[in-house]
């Protein structure tokens, strides 16, 4: 019997497959239900009975109309939601990116400075925020104080910075948008463990001939990057803006008005349309910037 060998599509495709599978299962046996029960309770007053259980009395899209129309924070906080996204995505990228080209160069302690940038991940972490919460960690401050001390005792003046770039020429928006980076740093750092760590891996998959022939070729580092190390990685830009633009979304103000209308006002009808409504807006916006990525993106086939 003669079997027909698989082509290397074939195999690449099979090995995603197996790689995806350990989520396959966890949406389909843990995820699904509660999701269409979910969408199920968004087009229902969901009624708690005194004895356990509930009840679901169908009202059609009034819940989303509620969400839309009455309520009277959830559209500013879903667009101030998007509008912190699209202002924070590119600041952890770049920092990323940034960082994970330096963590890949030859020093003394280089594990030590990986360690540290992921240690922020770790701390924000569920685990290490509720022992906290619960008194089991004492943590000695706050986001808020470290930056506060520092700038105290660095002196640090945002002016001199926005000063210092107008002379540049550089348009006010873009001051604006630095000085905010510069003054949120701890926050930007915090947020781009897991980013620098894609970045790091995008790196070290380049083939180390590439940069002797550009070497050879009397290639500036400038003219390197861009030419080799920027393409190189682009698909993992791809990749690590989809991850951005989720997380960043997972502990906003507006999925805690979510959590609180659920668990706190019992609505949990209105809860869920606003569920729903928040993720259809997260899904126009990872189709959008995806395709628009997509077609920047160098694969090395």
């Amino acid at each position: 019997m003669n079997v027909k060998k698989r082509t290397l599509k074939q195999k690449r495709a099979a090995l995603g497959i197996v790689f995806i599978l350990p989520w396959l299962l966890g949406f389909v046996f843990l995820f699904a239900t509660p999701l269409i029960q979910s969408l199920h309770f968004s087009f229902n007053a969901l009624k708690v009975s005194p004895g356990g259980g509930y009840t679901l009395d169908f009202i059609g899209l009034k819940n989303f109309k509620d969400a839309l129309y009455v309520d009277p924070n959830f559209n500013r906080l879903l667009t101030e939601s998007v509008t912190g996204m699209a202002w924070n995505v590119p600041m952890i990228l770049f920092f990323s990116l940034f960082a994970a080209v330096l963590l890949n160069s030859k020093f003394t302690g280089r594990p030590l400075a990986r360690a540290v940038f992921f240690l922020p991940v770790i701390l924000a972490s569920g685990a290490v925020a509720s022992a906290q919460a619960s008194g089991l960690i004492q943590m000695t401050g706050s986001s808020e104080v470290a930056q506060e001390l520092g700038l105290a005792q660095t002196g640090f003046d945002p002016l001199i910075v926005v000063d210092l770039l107008a002379h540049a020429g550089m348009p006010d928006l873009l001051i604006d948008y630095i000085v905010d980076a510069v003054q949120r740093i701890y926050e930007i750092i915090r947020s781009s463990g897991v980013q620098i760590l894609i970045f790091l891996a995008a790196l070290q998959s380049v083939p180390h001939t590439m940069y002797e022939v550009a070497k050879m070729e009397g290639a500036t580092p400038y003219e390197t990057f861009w030419k080799i190390t920027f393409p190189m990685v682009s698909p993992l830009i791809l990749t690590n803006v989809i991850y951005t633009i989720i997380d960043s979304f997972t502990d906003s103000s507006l999925t805690r008005m979510i959590y609180t209308t659920a668990f706190q006002s019992q609505n949990f009808g209105l809860s869920a349309a606003m569920s729903w409504i928040y993720t259809f807006v997260i899904s126009i916006i990872l189709v959008v910037v995806g395709a628009l990525i997509s077609r920047r993106v160098f694969y090395n086939t």
